[in-house]
């Protein structure tokens, strides 16, 4: 990457005080554009899910990784949930997605507690491992929440064998103007469900996956406590990639933990984060990291800046910190502060080897939380910041009352905050899709057919925030 007119500006940068220049290219098509990381983690697609616990579940963990991302399970959760976590997800169809699946027998109350979890609204009734039929919102509708799913059910549209090739597969759904197709295998099991834009994506993207065909997952693991213990219990679950994680990872304990699972040999690539100086990435680099984590204080629940007067601005920091990686042959992730796909291009072209991701993805149909409704009729899921105080107390629950209660003295980050789903982009591929347009849409403007050659071409220059404006669509006229 170059600035403009070859002069770099004096003082630190945030996304938006950046923009691209187009330059000359040769590419037809933004799908001519391998969006392919090149860290070792196997992902296609240049997308992480940060490891916050109100966002990376096994559910978003099995939809990003089908399009060829990959969430980071954070370190707070048990490690026998982790390994039960890391078995479901890598036990997942390639192409169909998992249904919700009802007996006959449960209630329609029972189906619309369970039916907005997915984005497609609907849940498969199963008989004896069979499918006998599909209920969807809709059905249950003005009916009474304690009657059997199987007097609403309505017969599966469009059945697929689950070895069906995903353009048959939408071809039939659309022919059928149906919601979704059911697939089952030989002996008439139900495999999974697809949609038509399921279907769609499915002949557009590229799934992450490992050796064996599994879809590709990753967990962090602090830098306090028995790392070895964990670090260990991780890999032995089968994580094809380990993040060791804290909010300042330039400290002897960081260097410590890296120390640690370096002698584990853990056969997958080590993240470590986070940093954002040249000095810090370099000190992770040589303790033992192949990616570096930058970003401090960017992200939407994180009070770290308004608290401590730490961080930095995080187009300058992956940047800086980017160029210290390369000189070493390893990579970095940039972590956070990312609200538009234009922020996820201007990070990849300032180095970074990927985009970590948490708030943004928050308010989706994938995220654990419970999907809630305000009094507006607005649908929202709860998100909190992984230093708030309710992380704190979740994290601490094991210890004493004078533990807790002190370090609950000192929380950072929101510990409540309304994550709004947006009608048109509702799932997390919904949003998968905005931002692969938009980063593919960046690189044909730059003339790049690959993340590398993006950061190769890529010229950028600095506007103020009258430019930035600018830029913004209205939604009516002035």
């Amino acid at each position: 990457m170059q600035f403009l007119n070859g002069v770099t500006p004096p003082h630190d940068l945030t996304y938006d005080d950046v923009f691209m220049v187009p330059r000359h290219s040769a590419i037809a098509s933004r799908y001519d554009v391998d969006l392919a990381t090149s860290d070792g983690t196997g992902a296609t697609l240049p997308l992480v899910v940060a490891n916050m616990t109100a966002i990376a579940g096994r559910r978003m963990a099995e939809t990003v990784a089908r399009r060829g991302g990959l969430v980071v399970i954070p370190q707070d959760i048990p490690i026998p949930v982790v390994t039960d976590v890391v078995r479901w997800v890598k036990s997942r169809h390639r192409v169909f997605d998992t249904p919700i699946e009802l007996t006959p027998h449960q209630t329609v109350a029972e189906a619309l507690a369970l039916i907005p979890k997915r984005s497609h609204r609907a849940a498969v009734v199963v008989r004896d491992g069979r499918p006998v039929g599909v209920v969807s919102a809709a059905d249950c509708a003005e009916v009474d929440r304690f009657a059997q799913v199987q007097q609403v059910m309505n017969p599966a549209p469009v059945i697929i064998a689950s070895d069906a090739d995903p353009r048959a597969a939408f071809d039939a759904i659309d022919s059928a103007r149906a919601a979704l197709a059911v697939a089952v295998d030989v002996d008439g099991a139900l495999v999974g469900v697809l949609t038509r834009t399921g279907a769609l994506r499915a002949t557009l993207y590229t799934p992450a996956v490992d050796a064996t065909g599994g879809l590709r997952i990753a967990a962090a693991v602090g830098v306090n406590g028995e790392v070895a213990e964990k670090a260990s219990a991780l890999l032995a679950a089968g994580v094809d990639c380990l993040v060791v994680d804290t909010a300042h990872g330039h400290q002897d304990r960081m260097i410590e933990a890296l120390g640690v699972v370096r002698k584990l040999t853990p056969g997958v690539p080590v993240v470590a984060g986070n940093v954002v100086s040249a000095e810090g990435t370099r000190a992770l680099i040589d303790a033992g990291a192949d990616i570096v984590k930058v970003g401090v204080g960017p992200g939407a629940m994180c009070t770290t800046r308004m608290m401590t007067g730490v961080g930095r601005p995080q187009f300058s920091a992956v940047l800086e910190c980017a160029d210290a990686a390369r000189d070493l042959g390893r990579h970095v992730w940039a972590d956070g502060g990312v609200r538009h796909p234009r922020d996820v291009a201007l990070a990849l072209a300032a180095g970074a080897s990927s985009v970590m991701i948490g708030s943004w993805f928050a308010g989706t149909h994938e995220s654990p939380g419970d999907l809630m409704v305000d009094s507006d009729g607005r649908a929202y899921k709860v998100s909190f910041g992984m230093a708030s105080a309710r992380a704190v107390a979740n994290r601490t629950s094991g210890e004493s009352a004078y533990d807790r209660a002190r370090k609950g003295l000192y929380e950072e980050g929101i510990s409540s905050s309304r994550m709004y789903l947006d009608p048109a982009r509702p799932g997390v591929e919904d949003l998968i899709d905005e931002i692969c347009s938009g980063v593919r849409s960046a690189c044909t403007y730059a003339g790049a057919t690959t993340l590398g050659e993006l950061q190769e071409r890529a010229v950028v220059g600095v506007q103020s925030a009258a430019g930035f404006h600018e830029g913004r669509p209205l939604a009516t006229s002035w």
